[in-house]
């Protein structure tokens, strides 16, 4: 087991999702399908929906407002904000900067990083290495997603899965024996096409074709990834403790990325662990991609799932195809 170093340590936490709820029986009044079909196969019952004028960085801007509440700090004391997200407001400026405008971090740094629903892990990972280098004292961490607005609402496969939220971390460094111990990441562009959105950037820009054949919305072989999703999660946990020095038996609690309440069934079996130690929180809020994790580990947190000295993991697959868990002694 690594030796009791200073590390990276969850300060506050916040997570906000938006008012409005659209449940199972509203969708089948939009597409053919039932309540029950969509419970059984994925777990979730309802999912929360972006107003009109509500857009990604609006939704982390409440998150981080929520988490710097937490940690007692002000905006101005932040030093980098990252944003992870595949749904931008635009794709130029960076989410990020505009969340730094909402909330007045005016000495902040800030990015985004795309890494789809692998966004908060991928995130992880690059905070605790800019704050163990000692570049950035006070970093918040977001996951924040609007995807109601690149889901074709006719195609039921998809439509069905997601919701929109927001997520935030404030990360500083901590001499106490809490904390990051480490971050796994992969990744595997072979598998790019199996969750894509096909038009929009500079392969493929925006035209009268491109929208008439809703090429700028979500295109998933679910069959495909859930194929690869489980045995990815699965994989990453054992790397991340191996390299942590833990093994399964330490583990308290495991928060794994909300997408489909099979592919963390089946990561269940894979492990060999108790239900039990695994959060689930799918049937509320769907799939809500890089926001699933935080949102997902500050309701654990709040709920006393997870306490004081527990060995928690993280862990997320999605599109790129990416992948990767996170260690950490709460």
């Amino acid at each position: 087991m690594q030796n009791n170093l200073g590390r990276t340590e969850f300060k506050g936490l916040g997570f906000y999702v938006p008012e409005k709820v659209l449940t199972n029986f509203e969708i089948e009044q939009m597409v053919d399908t039932s309540d029950e079909w969509i419970y059984t196969r994925t777990g979730i019952k309802q999912r929360h929906i972006a107003a009109a004028d509500q857009a990604t960085s609006d939704l982390a801007a409440v998150a981080a407002r929520r988490a710097l509440e937490k940690s007692r700090l002000l905006p101005t004391d932040l030093d980098l904000i990252i944003v992870a997200t595949a749904t931008p407001d635009t794709q130029m400026p960076a989410c990020a900067c505009l969340v730094q405008q909402k909330i007045g971090a005016k000495n902040a740094v800030a990015f985004d990083i795309a890494a789809a629903c692998s966004g908060f892990i991928y995130g992880l990972s690059v905070a605790d290495a800019y704050i163990k280098s000692k570049a950035y004292q006070n970093v918040l961490l977001i996951g924040a997603e609007t995807f109601s607005r690149i889901i074709n609402w006719h195609d039921r496969s998809t439509c069905i899965l997601f919701g929109d939220g927001a997520g935030a971390a404030l990360l500083q460094y901590g001499n106490g024996s809490s904390g990051i111990f480490n971050t796994f990441l992969g990744a595997d562009g072979a598998g790019a096409e199996l969750l894509t959105i096909p038009a929009g950037g500079s392969r493929l820009p925006a035209d009268r074709e491109s929208v008439e054949k809703s090429l700028h919305f979500l295109q998933m072989n679910g069959r495909e990834v859930y194929k690869v999703a489980a045995s990815g999660m699965a994989k990453a946990i054992l790397s991340a403790l191996d390299h942590a020095g833990f093994t399964l038996e330490d583990v308290d609690f495991i928060i794994p990325h909300q997408a489909n309440v099979r592919i963390i069934e089946s990561l269940i079996q894979k492990l060999k662990i108790a239900p039990e130690k695994v959060f689930l929180n799918l049937a509320r809020y769907g799939n809500t991609s890089a926001a699933s994790i935080p949102i997902a580990l500050c309701e654990a947190v709040e709920d006393h799932k997870v306490n004081k000295g527990n060995l928690v993991v993280l862990v997320s697959f999605g599109a790129g195809l990416t992948w990767g868990a996170s260690v950490i002694r709460w």
